[in-house]
């Protein structure tokens, strides 16, 4: 089977890489590029473990083939810092312990930052319904709704 070369942009730097037809964007990310912040919980799209925006639109990259991503926009959690400048969502998250083994934290700061980029001031509901994709066994999800509001609030300057 010949290797497909795709030419796409990941969090903003021009990145090459050859895939198989049948290869998951996640797999490449992880095995190929070494971007091992999407985790993959159940490879079926049901976890949102693995969730990277793809042209701005939030997406679960184990249900991407990654032959698909050709001159696409794809956003990790690796590109969610400034350098050693969290992001308000991962400060927010470490202040309000809104995290435990990890496996989900990735997902749900990538899923978060796409809502909030879409709605700067979203309700309680409208969150918890954004999230709702996105699983958790460790926390319980009320630190996460509170991490998430807390930092729409700061980036708002509310």
């Amino acid at each position: 089977m010949s290797k497909l070369h795709i030419t796409t942009s990941i969090n903003g730097d021009q990145t090459e890489f050859l895939c198989n037809s049948d290869e998951s964007l996640l797999d490449v990310l992880r095995d190929r590029l070494h971007l091992t912040g999407a985790k993959e919980g159940c490879g079926s799209g049901d976890c949102g473990a693995c969730s990277v925006t793809l042209n701005g639109r939030l997406v679960c990259s184990c249900l991407v083939l990654a032959a698909e991503t050709e001159g696409a926009e794809i956003a990790t959690i690796e590109g969610m810092a400034d350098g050693e400048k969290l992001h308000p969502l991962q400060r927010k998250f470490l202040e309000h312990a809104a995290l435990q083994c990890g496996v989900c934290t990735p997902g749900i700061l990538v899923a978060a930052k796409a809502l909030l980029e879409k709605n700067p001031d979203p309700t309680e509901t409208e969150l918890r319904y954004w999230l709702a994709g996105n699983l958790c066994r460790c926390t319980g999800y009320d630190k996460i709704i509170n991490a998430v509001m807390d930092a729409a609030a700061e980036m708002r300057g509310a």
